[in-house]
């Protein structure tokens, strides 16, 4: 594996956000996102995840409630190859830097492959509350 994680310390709309998170397909992420004007700072704490100087996933975290909200989002032509799980477990590392207990994941109702999607974070040791959020303990690593 040769991904970094960068944090990004004054986080904006770019390019790469608009390619990677704002070209997912509908339903997946807040329409907001798709709307975005290059340069607009953006609410949370970002990270980028990087392949030879390529961004290839990003990651999101604000805290909410004493728990960590998380959004994760990688390249389409990079699906598949670990950079998702990458993502949660820095992510998860982040939230327990930050003494959160948590971190919880929110499924769309519209979200085009939800049923996968809840799978596969499932797979990685979060719990359904049944109103769309998934929510893991910090430092419970998935398989």
């Amino acid at each position: 594996m040769d991904w970094s994680w960068e944090r990004e310390q004054q986080p904006r709309w770019d390019s790469d956000k608009r390619r990677i998170v704002g070209g997912a397909p509908q339903g997946i992420f807040d329409s907001r996102y798709a709307e975005s004007q290059d340069g607009a700072t953006l609410p949370g704490e970002w990270w980028r995840v990087e392949r030879d100087g390529d961004v290839v996933g990003y990651g999101w975290l604000e805290q909410v409630w004493g728990d960590g909200e998380i959004l994760l989002a990688t390249d389409t032509q990079q699906q598949g190859h670990g950079i998702g799980t990458f993502i949660v477990e820095q992510l998860d590392k982040e939230a327990a830097r930050r003494g959160l207990n948590y971190v919880c994941n929110i499924v769309r109702p519209t979200h085009p492959d939800s049923e996968a999607v809840v799978a596969w974070l499932s797979k990685r040791g979060f719990q359904s509350k049944g109103d769309g959020r998934l929510v893991r303990r910090t430092g419970v690593a998935g398989t």
